[in-house]
């Protein structure tokens, strides 16, 4: 099995608010905002479930990240899916995102950089795009605690354009490590 450098498979985005995004040649991502022209983009919540709880809150979710290794995953349960159909913006391979710590920064690219705020909480909307798709991307430890795969969350740092091919480096926190949580 051949181990790749970690790196970007994938980039999407989309105005307004859509389950999937649409795969592109590039994105921006914009210091405390996410992602220049997604419909999640801004410095305050923009999942319109978060916005009704409270409006003010901070937008947590600039950034969806998802590896592509859970599409091979989902595959072989029987469940097609492309890059930027579950929402994410960025498509890695060969990094465990969902081992990371709270507060991990990616750098993508040359100058994007964003840290890691928590898992991406999977929600019904999955099953409305493939039904059974939610429960596939649902798992459990060997504690029984339950294992959340549908990528995690991230804010912006830094500025930066951001393409497939582009490596990814990584930056851990200083210990002890948080484990991710939903957000």
């Amino acid at each position: 099995m051949m181990v790749r450098s970690p790196c970007v498979v994938a980039v999407s985005l989309r105005r307004g608010h859509h389950f999937s995004k649409i795969p592109s040649l590039s994105i921006r991502l914009l210091t405390g905002l996410g992602v220049a022209g997604d419909g999640h983009s801004g410095a305050t919540v923009q999942h319109r479930s978060r916005v009704r709880r409270d409006p003010s809150a901070p937008n947590l979710r600039q950034v969806h990240l998802i590896h592509a290794e859970l599409f091979d995953e989902l595959h072989a349960k029987g469940f097609l899916v492309q890059p930027g159909e579950l929402g994410e913006n960025v498509t890695t391979v060969g990094l465990d995102l969902l081992a990371l710590p709270t507060c991990t920064r990616l750098r993508l690219g040359d100058s994007a950089l964003v840290e890691l705020t928590g898992l991406r909480n999977p929600c019904i909307q999955i099953d409305r795009f493939q039904p059974g798709l939610m429960a596939a991307t649902l798992d459990k430890d060997a504690t029984g605690h339950l294992i959340r795969k549908a990528g995690v969350m991230a804010i912006v740092l830094a500025d930066g354009d951001v393409r497939p091919g582009d490596p990814i480096a990584i930056e851990r926190p200083a210990a002890p490590y948080r484990p991710l949580l939903p957000v």
